[in-house]
């Protein structure tokens, strides 16, 4: 399980808290494709929050040791019956631009009075 400090945990439940849960955990619990749907999800968002549709809370506390546990994420909140999980993305895939997109931002476009203003006389 990863361990992060208490002033990232802040950091992180702040910006998990306009997030919409991306995985569900239903009637048959944490199964193996729930897990692998989480890790999916945390390669490719990093900060994700999990619905579990379960009213026993000592369970949902459970499987939230347990993702995290499977996952080596770090737990950063548990409210009602939204889980909230973190992994930070590897560094060798997240700087890697995937095919097709372009690299890092374009060059601001130029105006007409940017070109009118740059001819200089004398």
């Amino acid at each position: 399980m990863l361990v992060i400090t208490a002033a990232q945990r802040r950091a992180l439940r702040a910006r998990a808290h306009e997030l919409h849960p991306v995985v569900s955990i239903a009637q048959k619990g944490l199964t193996d494709a729930v897990a692998h749907e989480a890790d999916v999800a945390l390669k490719a968002h990093e900060l994700i929050k999990v619905r579990v549709y379960n009213d026993d809370r000592e369970e949902r506390e459970a499987f939230l040791a347990e993702l995290c546990e499977r996952l080596n994420a770090a737990p950063i909140q548990h409210i009602g019956k939204l889980l909230v999980l973190y992994r930070p993305a590897p560094e060798d895939e997240g700087n890697a631009a995937a095919p097709g997109r372009r690299r890092g931002r374009r060059e601001a476009r130029r105006t007409k009075r940017s070109f009118q203003g740059s001819s200089e006389k004398e």
